[in-house]
């Protein structure tokens, strides 16, 4: 008699805790809902937290992933979603790994989720971050075959944004791709080959006259060109 009160009293337990589970659901869909409609991101965030803890999806937690990345919380996102390159991962997620990894200065794993990208959907913004982060690690033949695909397959009306100055700007996509064509000839030969990447430079400059990071670069190169003619010649 008493192992079938508790058994009775385990099975009301279980379903009230069901009940309440399914109520504290709605809830938490209400309040998200609410929140969109606000727009406040905080309270998404809060939202979709607390909707993943009591009813775990895979779904939710990219999306939840993606508002981080979108936020600038990088190490948030990452740390929603994680960083290993899954067969299984939805294009978010690794769209998400991939530009979050690179926003924290983890060019070799954000190398593998942004290959993973260009492997299911190849366009020249994906070959530009790959072009971009080959050139960091010193993979240049790597470099030179985006690079090339970028400006055989960059249209006009493509463009990329800069941060460098105090307002972010944009130019022509292919323009780019032509400034990061510049720094692979000059990483090929850091001495022979400033002229050859000025030349590059001053093509980008010619089709995109505002990019500033080009005139920055080419002004370095051609100081760089300078200190080497001042320094005298051996057996002198």
């Amino acid at each position: 008699m008493k192992q079938l009160l508790l058994l009775v009293l385990l099975i009301a337990g279980i379903q009230l805790s069901a009940q309440s589970n399914s109520e504290l659901i709605k809830y938490f869909e209400a309040y998200n809902k609410q929140m969109r409609a606000q727009g406040d991101i905080q309270g998404i965030i809060n939202g979709l937290t607390h909707l993943n803890v009591l009813s775990p999806s895979v779904a939710r937690t990219d999306t939840l992933a993606y508002i981080y990345m979108t936020e600038g919380k990088y190490l948030q996102a990452l740390n929603t979603i994680g960083i290993d390159k899954k067969a299984d991962d939805s294009d978010i997620a690794v769209q998400v790994k991939a530009i979050s990894l690179k926003s924290v200065n983890e060019p070799d794993l954000a190398l593998i989720q942004f290959e993973e990208l260009f492997k299911r959907d190849p366009s020249p913004s994906v070959a530009y971050e790959l072009a971009e982060l080959t050139l960091q690690l010193n993979k240049l033949a790597d470099a030179e075959k985006h690079i090339n695909y970028g400006l055989a397959n960059s249209k006009d009306d493509m463009k990329h944004t800069y941060y460098e100055q105090q307002s972010p700007y944009q130019v022509a996509l292919k323009s780019g791709f032509m400034y990061l064509n510049a720094l692979l000839v000059y990483n090929k030969d850091k001495k022979a080959n400033i002229d050859a990447a000025v030349d590059v430079l001053d093509a980008a400059l010619k089709a995109s006259p505002n990019f500033n990071l080009t005139q920055l670069t080419k002004s370095e190169l051609l100081r760089q060109k300078q200190m080497l003619q001042s320094q005298p010649t051996q057996g002198n």
